[in-house]
Order: C-alpha cells, then sequence, then structure tokens
C-alpha cells in the first residue's frame, strides 16, 4: 500500500500514511475544507426545513 499523500510505502505506525507529517497534511486538508462530501442541501437548511413544515397540512403536524 503507498501512501495517499507522497505515494512512499507505508508505515504500521502510521498507516494508511508513511509519515507523521504525511498524516499531519491530510489531517489539516480535512479541517480546512480541502475535503469535503458533497451535499445537495439547500444552503439554508434550517429555512429549508422550516418552508417544508409550514407547508404541511395542520393535522399532519406532531404535536
Amino acid at each position: 500500500m503507498s501512501c495517499p499523500i507522497c505515494g512512499k510505502d507505508t508505515r504500521p505506525e502510521v498507516r494508511p500514511f508513511c509519515s507523521k507529517r504525511c498524516a499531519d497534511v491530510d489531517l489539516g486538508r480535512w479541517l480546512t475544507g480541502h475535503y469535503a462530501v458533497p451535499s445537495e442541501d439547500p444552503d439554508d437548511i434550517e429555512a429549508a426545513l422550516e418552508a417544508a413544515e409550514a407547508a404541511q397540512p395542520p393535522e399532519d403536524k406532531l404535536h
């Protein structure tokens, strides 16, 4: 298996990376938003939820 950051062989103590440096680079990419899971949710999810609740007939709403 090769390191997903630099392509070198991995080391068991920092697997799937080759070094702590590559592990830290990967963590930094997650923390800065470089990696992101795509979403089809609207930008303002709270407003969308409120609009969906308002569109429901009164008998369908939970108490």
